[in-house]
């Protein structure tokens, strides 16, 4: 029997439980949040309390924390967001960095050159190699101009 959440789940706080993870370190563990906002392979979503369990890939992109105390913004490589019935969102990254620590001037010599190498590649193993680096840089890109 499929249940919705909210008839799964009983009464909720509004709030959602979140536990976001790396390979070598916990980011955040059972913090309060109002939302998670997240760029999935299946699209963009944003996660409240009660929410639908789902488990979605994510695709490079900005994982956006939002809470009392206002918002939290790490760019992620990939990784996994599994939401759970009863409120709790597991997100796991290979990794993560706090959107504001990123250098914009940096990623934008880093994606010149990775287009270059993408273009004068000689060999499919190479060209698909740089091919990931210009997405990875383009999504990187794409959210600090936001």
């Amino acid at each position: 029997m499929r249940l919705y959440a909210s008839e799964a789940t009983g009464a909720s706080s509004g709030k959602l439980t979140v536990n976001f993870a790396l390979p070598h370190m916990t980011v955040l563990k059972s913090q309060e949040m109002n939302q998670v906002d997240m760029s999935a392979v299946s699209g963009d979503l944003g996660v409240l309390a009660d929410h639908v369990p789902t488990i979605e890939q994510l695709k490079p992109g900005v994982v956006d924390f939002i809470g009392d105390a206002g918002s939290q913004k790490y760019f992620v490589s990939g990784g996994f967001a599994i939401m759970n019935p009863n409120s709790v969102l597991n997100i796991n990254a290979v990794e993560a960095f706090k959107l504001e620590d990123i250098d914009a001037q940096a990623v934008a010599a880093n994606l010149a050159e990775s287009q270059r190498l993408a273009a004068s590649a000689k060999d499919e193993v190479t060209k698909a190699a740089a091919a990931i680096e210009v997405e990875l840089y383009e999504s990187l890109q794409s959210a600090l101009s936001k």
